[in-house]
């Protein structure tokens, strides 16, 4: 029977923490030289850690789409584009109604009876197209310094003013409302909510669980939070079509509600590796040959403004790993828990089988588990016991 047949399971006997979780020294969690050893290539993120997705549209043929949606379009755009549009908008308007005014007086006759007391222009003290400018800007902003003001005695210039004042106000109101939306973005509060750098399977309740940990920096919590996760691995079906980032739901809670969180300290999220689990047949020397990606999204209201915040990040095939668990953060003070972010992503080596959860299950079933086997923190950790107890 080969390594991926042996069956360990946690011993009954009362087992000492390694020495790496005592001492709060994160034992290396990079598998990726290991793995990349022995012909592993690198793969392109689906997600970066940060949260981005590595996915860009191109040849997109009906640009006129993002049109339709002009509001979503304009918040969207990175901030030097925003302010060049914002900027770029009021200056063409108050151009165009300059450029209107101007030619209303040039119709009149009133840049040729500048020097007539007598005339009645249609807006006094307006001498070109460089005053006509600064009066469109006086009247959209409502400035209104008095040296330029539109007489009685000009129709279409009371018109256009009425124009200019309604355009004027709309034009305000969506852009002040792209500005707003944009400023009120609930995105930094993301880079507060915080992964561990890896994802761990190892027992609990003896089951194989894969976990995870977050944590949530700020004093002002989040409302409703909830979390999720994502396998993105290519499928090739019966057919034999190919796809090559397919989507498979990772179950962190959602039947009983576990995946609706209070997240006032450092949580670990755990998925059981029961049947409908995608990693049911992988095993850990499995695990170390194939390729996927867990992505996990944390949604939530931001407590100060209500408005949903989400935080994303993804762990690839050689962040996952096999026979560790999380070092403890929490610790009872004087009137209050505490938190100590420094062990945030420690793990340490735990006792685990390095077969599947199927082989596991089908194992407890037939009756073989009849004492303490081979694991995987078994070989790497007695011989580090044993140094200890000499010591």
């Amino acid at each position: 029977m080969n390594q991926d047949m042996d069956i360990g399971v946690t011993s009954r006997e009362p087992k000492k923490i390694p020495k790496q979780a005592r001492d709060d020294v994160p034992i290396a969690t990079d598998r990726t030289r290991l793995i990349s050893a022995e012909g592993k290539k690198p793969r392109q993120r689906y997600m970066e850690k940060s949260g981005k997705c590595n996915v860009h549209h191109g040849n997109v043929q009906e640009t006129y789409r993002y049109l339709s949606d002009l509001f979503t379009t304009l918040v969207d755009l990175k901030w030097r584009f925003n302010l060049l549009v914002f900027t770029m908008v009021y200056t063409i308007t108050w151009l165009f109604f300059g450029f209107i005014w101007w030619l209303i007086a040039y119709i009149r006759g009133d840049l040729d009876h500048l020097e007539d007391e007598n005339w009645i222009p249609c807006v006094e003290n307006l001498s070109g197209f460089v005053s006509a400018f600064l009066f469109s800007i006086e009247t959209e902003t409502t400035i209104g310094y008095g040296h330029r003001v539109i007489t009685e005695k000009c129709p279409e210039g009371i018109v256009l003013l009425l124009v200019q004042a309604i355009l004027g106000s709309i034009v305000n109101a969506f852009m002040v409302g792209c500005m707003f939306v944009k400023i009120s973005q609930p995105k930094k509060r993301a880079e507060t909510l915080m992964f561990s750098n890896n994802a761990v399977i190892s027992m609990r309740d003896e089951k194989l669980c894969l976990m995870f940990r977050v944590g949530d920096l700020r004093n002002s919590h989040i409302v409703e939070a909830s979390i999720r996760a994502k396998l993105i691995k290519s499928k090739q079906t019966k057919e034999g079509e190919f796809i090559p980032l397919n989507q498979t739901d990772i179950n962190v809670g959602f039947d009983t509600g576990d995946d609706r969180l209070f997240l006032v300290s450092p949580l670990i999220i755990s998925h059981e590796i029961n049947e409908k689990s995608p990693f049911w047949e992988m095993s850990r020397t499995q695990l170390e040959k194939e390729e996927f990606e867990i992505v996990v999204i944390l949604e939530g209201m931001v407590e100060a403004t209500g408005m949903t915040c989400q935080a994303r990040s993804s762990y690839m095939d050689t962040e996952v790993l096999w026979g560790h668990r999380f070092t403890p953060v929490l610790t009872l003070e004087k009137d209050f828990y505490e938190v100590d972010y420094n062990s945030f992503h420690s793990t340490y080596e735990t006792h685990t089988p390095v077969c599947c959860a199927k082989e596991l299950a089908q194992s407890r079933r037939e009756g073989q588990l009849l004492g303490p086997l081979p694991s995987l923190a078994r070989d790497t950790g007695t011989a580090r016991d044993n140094e200890e107890e000499e010591e």
